[in-house]
Order: structure tokens, then sequence, then C-alpha cells
């Protein structure tokens, strides 16, 4: 999903813009921690996270949607306060065969000379075009935006460093516990060396090996297998707003959407539109990411997150006529945690050396195609649509100069 986003180049906008207290046991450790990212897209966004890329999920939308398309996604980092044995640091991962991914894959560290993105989300790397004109951005679920919206953000001002006040009411980060940052040794998956995701019909139930040169070897077993495909529609209101419904998910914590227009103004200079479902103003990088459910619990309590039960938005009026014929947007169901400890936990004050944890986190989400016919404007798409018009000859490009699909614009 992160690939996702970066197409629209949220992330790049984003950039320009445990201890408990009280605790008697004394703990030490752990010696290595692994964190496991789990992801089901649906529709456009299974395109792209199939290892198509955006380009062809996009493509896709002018040849008929992409009917009951679920892929899988898996991203794995293993830190270690040791140094590897035999350098250069390497683990793989050991899965059961209904996962579909081969007796092993690799995990490999950061390689010299290449980029690497900053951990704190919201990352951009150098020499991208940052966007022109102005972002005007909207929150909040309902048939009309609420009062004090939009807040514009002149991308000329900010270069100038004039930001808006008070644009952000709550920081929600993306939450990362495995980093190169603060990790002595680190490895991580896909990498230049392997990267195919899991196919269609894998699973991840029962028992994972990671087994390393940073560490002891870290086993556990999982009870708690992808979560189900969203399946999404958008529907025009006769008052000029946009519906979005979904299917309700078992085992989601929360969820949160947001929609962005004008994809083909921003290389030109006029105006992008910023939506997100949240009734507070947040735009923060973890409401596109994996986060923990306590953390969604609370989101949900402040109205930044959407609660389990809901099943619907109302994209309003104002978002919809500044967007332009299409918006871009994505639905985001925040799941459950797996946590794991070795040795487990000792009973009373006694002391707890950790050699190692590891922590399984779940997601899913869907893309959405806002305004235009595609003969499916939901994230699953239902397919026969017109065909498109012949390709024009003049290339158009969206925000950051990033090219779109013939016939676009």
């Amino acid at each position: 999903m992160r690939s996702t986003l970066r197409f629209v180049s949220m992330a790049a906008v984003a950039a320009a813009l445990a201890a408990v207290p009280g605790a008697a046991q004394k703990s030490s450790g752990p010696t290595e921690r692994y964190e496991m990212d789990v992801a089901t897209a649906s529709g456009f966004a299974a395109m792209a996270a199939g290892g198509r890329g955006m380009g062809s999920a996009l493509g896709m939308m002018f040849g008929g949607g992409p009917d009951g398309k679920v892929a899988y996604s898996l991203d794995m980092r293993l830190g270690s306060i040791q140094a590897p044995n035999s350098p250069p640091v390497r683990a793989d991962h050991f899965f059961e065969p209904q996962a579909k991914l081969g007796k092993s894959v690799p995990l490999l560290g950061p390689e010299p000379g290449k980029w690497q993105p900053r951990e704190e989300g919201n990352e951009m790397p150098q020499n991208v075009e940052r966007p022109k004109g102005r972002l005007l951005l909207f929150w909040g679920c309902g048939a009309k935006a609420g009062p004090g919206q939009p807040v514009v953000i002149d991308f000329a001002k900010i270069a100038a460093g004039q930001m808006p006040p008070n644009l952000f009411t709550t920081t929600v980060p993306r939450v990362r516990e495995v980093t190169t940052a603060n990790s002595k040794s680190y490895a991580g998956w896909p990498n230049s060396k392997s990267s195919k995701q899991p196919p269609a019909g894998s699973s991840l139930l029962g028992a994972h090996r990671i087994a390393g040169n940073v560490g002891p070897d870290i086993s556990f077993t999982l009870a708690q297998d992808y979560m189900p495909a969203l399946n999404a529609s958008t529907a025009a209101q006769a008052d000029g707003s946009v519906m979005v419904r979904w299917n309700q998910l078992a085992p989601a914590t929360g969820y949160v959407a947001w929609a962005f227009g004008g994809m083909d103004r921003g290389g030109a200079g006029g105006d992008m539109v910023w939506w997100t479902s949240s009734n507070a103003r947040e735009f923060g990088g973890g409401l596109w990411d994996w986060l923990p459910p306590a953390t969604v619990a609370k989101l949900v309590t402040q109205k930044v997150v959407m609660p389990p039960a809901q099943t619907s938005c109302q994209i309003p009026a104002e978002v919809k006529k500044a967007s332009g014929d299409l918006m871009l947007g994505n639905l985001n169901a925040f799941g459950p945690e797996a946590s794991f400890a070795y040795p487990p936990k000792p009973a009373g004050n006694a002391p707890w050396a950790i050699d190692w944890t590891a922590k399984i986190r779940f997601r899913s989400h869907t893309m959405l195609m806002i305004g235009a016919d595609f003969g499916g404007m939901g994230g699953s798409g239902t397919g026969g649509a017109t065909p498109a018009e012949p390709a024009k000859k003049k290339k158009c490009k969206g925000p950051l100069g990033i090219p779109l699909p013939d016939g676009a614009c």
C-alpha cells in the first residue's frame, strides 16, 4: 500500500508541509526485534500491491475495473543490538508450505550507496519535482464541508517558510519499532534480491521461524491470517456529494478514508484537493499505514478514525466540486496485532531477560476511483466499462510531474 500512496504524492505533500509507569518488574533486552506488516489490497489497489505498479493500476481504469482482484503483501524488518557474527547482515524467514513463498525468503541489510528512506514516514527522495499552485484541505464525512474549510496551502508560501498555523490537531506518526536508526544490525524484506509478494491463496497460519547471523532464532505460530478484502463503492448524490460505502470487516479496529483531486493540475500550478474522513483536521502519515489497536481505539474516541461498525462516509459536495471530474482515494481498515516474546514473561517480579520479540500487524485497504465512468466506481470494480477513447498524443502529468495514463487529463 505504501507504493499506492506515493503515486498521488501524499507522502511528498506531507513532507512539504514503553515502559509502563509504576511497573515493578525489571526487564532487559530484547537482543532481537522482529516486525512483519501484513496487508490485503483489493480492487485497483491490488494491481499496485501485486507488483505491477500504480501506472498499471491507473491504466486499467480506462479498460474496466479489476473484478474481485485481491493481492497480499508483506513487509518484514529484523533489528538486533548485536553485530553480525559473519558480515554482512542476513536472515531468512521460513514459512509453512501454505504461504506459497517457497521454503524461505531472505532478509538483507541496507545496500551501501543506495538511497534508503527515512523511517519517520512522509519521506521523499531527492530530486523530486515538488507541487506547484495550491492544496485545498477538507475533512469530515457529510453532505457539506464543515466550518473553516478549506484550509488553503500555497506551495510558493511554504517554500518561503510560511506554514499555516495550527494545521494539525493531533499527531499520528507512522509506527515503526524496528528501524535502521535504532538497530545495530538491520535486515529487511522485500529487497533488491527478493521482492515477489505472496500469490493468491496464500495463508500465514501456522509456524514461522526467522534465523540469521545477528542473534537467536525467532519462532512463533500465527492464528491470525490475512484480513478479508474491502469492497467499496461510491455513488454521486443529488446534492453534489459522493457517498462511499463498504463491507464491514470482522477483524477491523477502525477505518479511515482519504481522496485526492485535481491530479492533472499540480504540475501546471492549479489547485489540488485533499480530503480525509477524519472529523479533526488530521492528515497524519500513520493514517495511511498500520496502527496498533490501542492507538486506533483512542483515535476512534477522538473521531480521527471511524469506528469498526461504520460502513459509509459521505464526501462533501465542496470537495467533489473543487476536485473536478476525477478523484483518487483510499479506504484503510486497521486490523489486529499478534505479539510474541521469548522467554515467556516470568510470574511476579522476577527479572525478565528478553531474547527476542516479534510483532505481526494486519490491515486491509482498497483504492477508490471517484467521479468518472469506469464501469464500476468502487475499489471492487464491476468491469464492463465502455472502451476508452483513442489515446492522445500529448502526455498529461499529475502532481510532482508524475505521468498519468493517456486520456486522464
